[in-house]
């Protein structure tokens, strides 16, 4: 397991909120200063500012800030606090949890659902997929109906392999990893606590877990079955 922050995610200068990650040495800590920049910054002066523009009726709970440029279309839920950067498009139906910050030019897809995310410049998260407790590259991307597990059935607290020991996180939510310009296709799932390095691709439909390094294809082989079928008129 690579546990060094840079090994994931290559210019933190980029990121609208300047400084954010100075001074981290694991990936998994932009979530943990999330909540407390957020606190901050728009709970406890009470910010609630769109600079950008709602195409359509969306919901608003708590305290939120939406920066120029920033497309909400019709049935979007905001949960605040939420911190949303420049030119976004959020689709119809989406919703975006407390503890959210995405960064500039990120688009998330019709009816996702993004919780406690710090998400780089550039990321999608498609269409019906969930990213929970998750640290999202710049130009990464979530395909359509992927799930990012946030929580193990046991429910206790997640640790990480690190130099031959673990390190407790002190929490029992956590998502993944995702290293810059990574792709987790189309109805893929990443368990709790999964690491996946840049320019990796997680192929459809696949069930991953633990480290995958940078630069990997990974996909379950397996053999597809073709049987011969009967002619079955479907009713209207």
């Amino acid at each position: 397991m690579v546990t060094d922050i840079n090994y994931y995610f290559s210019d933190f200068s980029k990121f609208p909120v300047k400084g954010f990650f100075d001074g981290m040495k694991y990936p998994w800590e932009p979530l943990f200063k999330a909540k407390d920049f957020l606190d901050d910054q728009l709970v406890l002066p009470d910010v609630k500012e769109m600079r950008g523009k709602a195409l359509g009726a969306c919901d608003f709970y708590g305290n939120y800030f939406v920066d120029e440029g920033t497309v909400l279309y019709n049935g979007v839920t905001i949960i605040g606090p939420v911190y949303i950067g420049k030119n976004c498009e959020i689709m119809p139906g989406s919703i975006i949890r407390p503890y959210t910050i995405l960064g500039d030019s990120c688009v998330l897809g019709h009816c996702s659902e993004v919780k406690h995310c710090v998400v780089f410049n550039g990321a999608k998260i498609q269409s019906t997929s969930f990213a929970g407790d998750c640290v999202i590259g710049a130009s990464a991307r979530i395909g359509s109906g992927a799930i990012t597990a946030n929580r193990k059935f046991d429910q206790t607290v997640v640790t990480i392999k690190h130099e031959g020991g673990r390190i407790d996180l002190g929490t029992d939510y956590f998502g993944c990893v995702l290293g810059d310009n990574s792709r987790i296709g189309a109805n893929a799932v990443t368990q709790p606590g999964t690491h996946i390095g840049r320019y990796t691709w997680i192929y459809p439909s696949t069930n991953v877990r633990g480290f995958i390094p940078s630069q990997k294809r990974v996909y379950q082989e397996a053999p597809l079955a073709i049987q011969d079928n009967e002619i079955h008129d479907l009713k209207p």
